[in-house]
Formats: C-alpha cells, structure tokens, sequence
C-alpha cells in the first residue's frame, strides 16, 4: 500500500499549502510536520499532569465562546490552562489557512481540546475505543456531509511519541464495508429524533457513516490484516488530517493540543474526494436527507 502519510519538513506555522499537499489532504492523507513545535511555555509545564482532568470528563476542552471545561484546580489554573489552549488554538488557525485559504470563509470552530490522559490505560467499550481502525462519525451528531478537520500536537515533556496507525484509503475500506452495512430508515431516523438519541434528523450518509466506523471497528480480521502503517508522532511534532476520511487509529501516547474544525463538502478544493461523494458514487445514488449544495 502506497504511504497514507506525507511528510513536510517546515517548521513554519504559516508555510503556504502546495496543491499536491491539498490533493493528498482531502484524498485521505495526513500530512506530518515533525519539525513544528507548539512551545510549552516553562510556567505551563506544570499543566502536564493528568489530574488536571476532571475524572468526570474524557478531555479538557475551550469552547468557541472561550469559557474552559473539564479542568480542576484554581482559578490561576484554570486562566494558564485556558491561555495555553487559546495559543495553540490561534496556532492551528493559522496553518490551515496558509495551508488551506479556500477553506477560511466556510470554516466552523469547534472546541478545542487538551488530552492529559494516557492513551493505553483507557477502558472503553469496543465502540468507543479508538485502538482499533476507524473514521471518525458520531451517533448522536448527524453531520450532512460536513468534513471534520482536526490539528494535533504532541506536547509530551518526556518525549513520548503519540504512536497512530493509519490505514487503507476510505474508498477501499468503504467498498469492504459497505455491502454490510444495514438498511437505511428515514422513520428510525425520525425517531431517534423524537426521543433525542440524535441531535437532528440523522441522514443516510450519516447513517452510513456509523455503519462503516462500527463495521471497521467490529472486524477483528480487518484490524488485523488490512493494510496500514504504523506511524509515531514524536514529541513536537504537528500533524493533521480529515479524521472523517483518514482511516486511523490511536494506539499510545500522552499530552497533545487538538482543534477541531468543520468544513462544508461544498467547499473543498476537490468535491468528488469527500467521503460523501465517495459514499454516493458507490450507491449509485443521491443519499437520503442529505441537503443538496
């Protein structure tokens, strides 16, 4: 299998996209910057520390309006915590739109988070272990196609890599798994609408979405056996990828920044790469309850 991994060698936070590294992007690729750092800063090292976490949350996160959650400790903690996550948050900001200008206009923030826990000791159900390949698609967040953008930054003190691995081209997973995918319901949808299991009416691609992301996540021979790479991120280092698309999975590490960042299928460079209209070229058709650009 060809590499599902591009490496860039600047260390600039503002170096222009290149149209090979925009193809490889929205083909599924995640492009690696190993040499570009997010500074701790020497007062923000004692904030490495994992019961700075909130047992009650799965991560720190700062909301779009800036208000923090999921972080103890006092209010000068909670104002490091929050400046720290902010700069990388305006870091992050500032690659993709050197990377990526076209997408700046039709972007949507989404909350930025801080990651203190240590990858191998978290116990989760099969569905929400994310050691095992997968693309990202949430059940109770019906996304219409909407592209999910992400930025990481490995801030280990000890310089511990964060240790991926990342798989197949969508395109490929997707004709595995979508002939085992169960049958759409527009009424089931509505219903999960009705009784809040779902935030708004869940559509066929989203519907699709999670079929694949439980499909890949179920198979054990498939986890084992498909065709991936392992790929360390070592301590500051960035790298980023439509977790959408990108088939990855996250086997180890500690400590790393992440922006979230949503992006219309409408506006991407390529409109025939996203998994929507991957999805609706291997159906044949429209996908139901999708809204049309």
């Amino acid at each position: 299998m060809e590499s599902q991994v591009v490496r860039i060698e600047s260390r600039d936070w503002s170096v222009p996209g290149t149209d090979a590294w925009r193809a490889a992007l929205e083909g599924g690729k995640v492009l690696f910057f190993p040499n570009l750092a997010f500074e701790v800063q020497p007062d923000e090292r004692a904030l490495l520390r994992p019961d700075i976490r909130d047992p009650g949350a799965r991560n720190i996160s700062l909301n779009v309006d800036g208000s923090l959650k999921g972080a103890v400790g006092d209010a000068a903690t909670q104002a490091q915590l929050t400046a720290m996550i902010t700069r990388f948050r305006a870091q992050a900001l500032g690659l993709i739109e050197a990377l990526l200008p076209h997408y700046t206009s039709a972007l949507r923030l989404a909350p930025t988070s801080y990651r203190p826990m240590q990858v191998e000791s978290r116990q989760q159900s099969w569905r929400a272990d994310d050691r095992r390949l997968h693309v990202d698609a949430f059940p109770s967040r019906p996304n219409y196609g909407e592209r999910i953008l992400r930025v990481f930054a490995n801030v280990n003190p000890d310089g511990a890599p964060r240790v991926w691995r990342v798989g197949e081209p969508f395109e490929a997973m997707a004709r595995k798994f979508l002939p085992r995918a169960k049958p759409y319901s527009a009424w089931q949808a509505k219903v999960l609408q009705a009784l809040r299991v779902t935030k708004s009416f869940r559509s066929e691609y989203d519907h699709l979405m999670l079929q694949l992301h439980d499909g890949m996540k179920g198979d054990l021979e498939y986890q084992r056996t498909s065709p991936q790479e392992t790929v360390p991120f070592p301590a500051g280092s960035v790298w980023v990828c439509f977790s959408d698309q990108a088939t990855h999975a996250v086997m180890s590490g500690q400590y790393m920044l992440e922006q979230t960042l949503h992006l219309p299928a409408s506006h991407a460079y390529d409109r025939e790469a996203s998994p929507l209209a991957i999805l609706t070229r291997l159906t044949g058709r429209p996908l139901h309850g999708v809204p049309t650009a």
